[in-house]
C-alpha cells in the first residue's frame, strides 16, 4: 500500500492516511487501499476499533480530481453521450468503500485535522463518531456546482434545517461549529486530537465485541429505517447528474482551460471561504471536491 499505512495496539486497528502531499486527497487507488484495510480490520479477531487517521496538514481534501476531469472532457471529446448508469457504478464503487464505515461490525472513529471538504466528508460522515481539531474545517463546497453528497449523510447526522442551510450554501463549516450543529461529536484542541481519538477508541475496545457489534447495528438501524438506502442512491445519482448539467460541463471546460485550482477559486471566491477565506491563508487545499 501506498496511500494507507495500518498500526494496531491495544484492541484498536489505526488506518492512517499517508499521502500528506496530496492533502489525502481520494483517488481510485485510495479507495481500494481504504476498502482492503476496513475490510481487514474487521475481520481480525484481535481488533475491536477502528480509527481513521491521517498524516500531514489535512484529513482529506476530497477527490484528487485531475484525473476525474480529464476523464470527463477527453468523453466530450469523443461526443459520446453521458451514460448515468456506467456513471452511478463508478461512484458507486466510491460510495461502497466509504459505507464500509457505517456497515463495518465493529466502531469507527474518525480523528480529524485541517481540510475534510467535499469528497473528504462523503467519506468521514460515515463513521460512527467523528472528532476533529479545533481548527478543522468541513464543507461541501461542491453544492455550488459540479456535486451532491453522495452518502447522504447530512440529514441523518444534524437534521433537515441544519443540512439544507450548509448545503445550500455549500458554505464552509469551522470544526467548533461542527460540534455545536451535531455534524460531529465534539472538537478538541489541535495539539490533543490524536491522543484523546485514541483513548476513546481504546475505552471503547474494553467492551467485549459481541456487545460493540450489537450496540452499533442498534443504533444505525434507525437511520436505515429512515430511509438511508434510498437517500444515498439517489444522492449517488444526482452527483452524476450535477456534473453534466450545463454549469458542470462549463466548469470542466474551465478548469481544461485554467487549471483545477483557479477554477475552484473562480467558484469561491465570491463566498470568501476556503481557499479564498482568512482561515485558509496558511492552508490552501489542492483539491475540493
Amino acid at each position: 500500500m501506498s496511500a494507507i499505512r495500518t498500526e494496531t495496539d491495544a484492541g484498536v486497528r489505526s488506518i492512517v492516511f499517508a499521502r500528506p502531499g496530496e492533502y489525502n486527497t481520494i483517488t481510485p487507488a485510495f479507495r481500494d487501499e481504504l476498502a482492503a484495510a476496513i475490510d481487514d480490520a474487521d475481520a481480525d479477531r484481535s481488533v475491536r476499533v477502528i480509527l481513521l487517521r491521517a498524516d500531514g496538514p489535512a484529513f482529506c481534501a476530497g477527490y484528487g480530481l485531475d484525473w476525474s476531469t480529464v476523464a470527463q472532457a477527453t468523453e466530450e471529446e469523443r461526443e459520446r453521450r453521458w451514460d448515468s448508469v456506467s456513471d452511478l457504478r463508478m461512484m458507486g464503487r466510491f460510495v461502497a468503500t466509504y459505507m464500509k464505515l457505517w456497515y463495518a461490525a465493529k466502531p469507527t472513529i474518525a480523528a480529524v485535522q485541517g481540510w475534510c471538504i467535499g469528497g473528504g466528508t462523503d467519506m468521514v460522515l460515515c463513521a460512527d463518531i467523528v472528532i476533529a481539531a479545533e481548527g478543522a474545517t468541513f464543507g461541501y463546497p461542491p453544492a455550488r456546482v459540479w456535486g451532491t453528497p453522495t452518502t447522504a449523510m447530512w440529514v441523518y447526522r444534524m437534521g433537515l434545517e441544519k443540512a439544507k442551510r450548509y448545503l445550500l450554501t455549500g458554505d464552509e463549516i469551522p470544526a467548533p461549529e461542527a460540534a455545536r450543529i451535531g455534524l460531529i461529536l465534539e472538537a478538541v484542541p489541535d495539539a490533543e486530537l490524536q491522543s484523546h481519538a485514541l483513548a476513546l477508541a481504546r475505552r471503547m475496545a474494553r467492551l467485549p465485541a459481541n456487545q460493540l457489534v450489537m450496540l452499533k447495528l442498534l443504533c444505525n438501524q434507525t437511520a436505515e429505517n429512515m430511509g438511508l438506502a434510498s437517500s444515498r442512491t439517489l444522492g449517488t445519482l444526482f452527483d452524476g447528474i450535477a456534473r453534466h448539467t450545463q454549469e458542470g460541463l462549463d466548469f470542466v471546460r474551465r478548469a481544461q482551460e485554467v487549471g483545477f485550482r483557479a477554477a475552484v477559486r473562480e467558484r469561491d471566491d465570491p463566498f470568501g471561504d476556503y481557499g479564498s477565506g482568512p482561515r485558509s491563508r496558511t492552508r490552501t487545499p489542492r483539491r475540493k471536491r
